[in-house]
């Protein structure tokens, strides 16, 4: 007897330690220091992120943590996901209280972003990012990385780097050298060879007709795109037809020769968006540059815009269009990534 109640004392002692709470690991901290030179401090990797700049949400997304996202901005909408969440806003009109209802641990948003510091003030914190070339493209994807704790990030920076790479083999030789304008805004604002678009450019051979050091997205006075007579424009502004009604824009050759490519809207998401759908904007640009008989036309390029290669329409000074209008995009000195209704 005395040792039947010795037996069951143990069992009862084994099974009360069993079903103990063990000692639970500390959370790793995180700590990102943003664009602002501002470090942000979170207890643990965030489980709940509202993004307010469409190419922070595709990069959330790229590094595997799309199911972290309880809230977008107006213009986010890849991939198909995050179209079922709430909408919040955009750059200069980020609903403030809806984001604070949504609770989450972290937003993400653009230097630029006018709601950044009363979101702070209400006690969230504030990752603010905004990537304006290709190096900062890299370090965003690090500190989302680091932020998210996801361990993606190199991954995905090669991917984007391999991409890039093979940029020359894009272009036909002949074609190499064109210059080139590209609109990003109708008033007109164009990307100069310091923003992320003008260094894509660069790597496949063309020459940007809008210097660096004008800044990387500045507003143009559009008789010194009559002076640069470009051979090539690229546009996600708007109908490509209406160039050829601004002063002195007939007799520019990329308008006298039909060579004006104007994209669409799912095409002008992955132009102006520095963000890890990138190197299908670079095949977009290699197929205008080239043309039909580009390699860009070939393989991959079946990729974009969800399986179909849809080629940007090329139309000259009699032509119509009505591809890609959209409003005004507020760019001046900003990427369109951050500031484009359809940007980053």
């Amino acid at each position: 007897m005395l040792e039947r109640r010795r037996w069951l004392a143990v069992a009862w002692a084994l099974m009360a330690w069993a079903v103990m709470p063990g000692p639970t690991l500390a959370a790793e901290a995180v700590k990102v220091t943003d664009d602002r030179g501002r470090m942000v401090s979170l207890a643990s990797p965030p489980r709940r992120i509202v993004s307010l700049l469409p190419s922070l949400t595709e990069t959330v997304c790229a590094l595997g943590t799309c199911d972290r996202l309880v809230g977008v901005d107006d213009y986010s909408n890849w991939p198909e996901s995050v179209k079922a969440l709430p909408h919040v806003g955009g750059l200069e009109d980020a609903q403030v209280e809806t984001v604070v209802a949504l609770r989450p641990d972290l937003v993400l948003a653009a230097t630029s972003t006018r709601s950044v510091a009363r979101l702070e003030a209400l006690g969230l914190q504030v990752l603010a990012i905004e990537p304006r070339s290709l190096a900062d493209m890299r370090r965003t994807i690090a500190r989302l990385d680091q932020a998210l704790g996801t361990g993606q990030g190199p991954a995905l920076q090669a991917r984007l780097d391999q991409e890039l790479a093979g940029a020359p083999a894009l272009v036909p030789p002949a074609a190499r050298g064109q210059r080139v304008y590209f609109e990003v805004s109708e008033a007109p604002y164009a990307a100069s060879d310091a923003s992320f678009i003008g260094e894509l450019l660069a790597r496949l051979g063309a020459v940007n007709v809008v210097p660096g050091t004008l800044g990387p997205f500045p507003k143009i006075n559009p008789e010194f795109v009559v002076r640069a007579n470009p051979q090539v424009i690229m546009t996600t502004a708007g109908p490509a037809a209406e160039m050829a009604g601004r002063p002195g824009w007939r007799g520019i050759e990329a308008v006298r020769q039909g060579r004006v490519c104007a994209f669409g809207p799912r095409e002008a998401d992955l132009l102006v968006r520095p963000g890890p759908r990138l190197g299908e904007g670079l095949r977009l640009m290699a197929r205008c540059l080239g043309g039909p008989t580009s390699p860009a036309n070939q393989g991959p390029a079946s990729k974009v815009n969800g399986g179909r290669a849809d080629a940007p329409v090329q139309v000259g000074s009699s032509a119509r269009s009505s591809v890609g209008s959209s409003a005004p995009m507020p760019v001046s000195g900003k990427p369109p990534a951050s500031s484009l209704r359809r940007a980053p």
